[in-house]
């Protein structure tokens, strides 16, 4: 039997029967192309600007403000990744976050989850590895799929309702005040992810302060 290659194009339909019923469904190719492209476009959330950072060298005050603070310091263990998630607040316009460490450098990104703020508690999430912490929040944080490491920055893909701000990369916070702010793009919830996964033998003592201003 010859096989016959039928070209494409503008208007084809695609025949589709049933082996068991013999009903016969008709497709028109052009417009279940353009729906399905429809829907992935309205999927995707807007574009996110990127923050504004700065550092500080008033390193000894900081610590010592944010150690008298009830959650301005924690330790991240070695091959960890903690997620601090800030929900947006109605009374505020713009996120801002202060941190250091004492000794040695720490992995720092930000990301965005446009999802409804059912609370504006902060939460903070401990996990021992990038992979893993995927892992854990396939459920609720499905999407979020962070490519690379943490020497070269990392890169994730845009899919559903979660954006990066700023990827992660090594900060120089034993050395610095790391500082930022980023505008609120809508209401959601932002991740700060302090990525200590690349260190296998040296935990890292964090300061950090988060606030919102209007």
């Amino acid at each position: 039997v010859t096989n016959y290659r039928v070209p494409q194009g503008v208007g084809d339909i695609v025949m589709i029967q049933s082996d068991h019923t013999g009903a016969v469904d008709i497709l028109s190719a052009e417009l279940e192309t353009a729906d399905l492209l429809g829907e992935q476009r309205k999927a995707q959330p807007p574009p996110l600007a990127a923050p504004t950072m700065w550092t500080t060298e008033k390193m000894k005050e900081f610590k010592a403000k944010m150690g008298k603070e009830k959650n301005g310091r924690m330790v991240v263990k070695r091959g960890e990744v903690v997620t601090v998630r800030v929900p947006t607040h109605p009374d505020g316009k713009c996120i801002c976050w202060e941190f250091a460490t004492d000794d040695y450098d720490i992995g720092f990104g930000v990301y965005f989850d446009w999802t409804t703020v059912t609370s504006t508690a902060i939460t903070v999430q401990v996990s021992e590895s990038s992979d893993e912490e995927d892992e854990d929040e396939d459920e609720e944080i499905e999407g979020l799929s962070p490519v690379g490491d943490v020497e070269r920055g990392s890169k994730s893909y845009l899919q559903n309702r979660y954006g990066e701000i700023m990827p992660v990369y090594r900060r120089n916070s034993h050395q610095e005040v790391q500082a930022g702010s980023h505008e609120y793009p809508g209401e959601g919830i932002y991740l700060l992810k302090f990525d200590n996964s690349y260190s296998l033998l040296r935990n890292k003592t964090l300061f950090f302060h988060v606030y919102y201003t209007s």
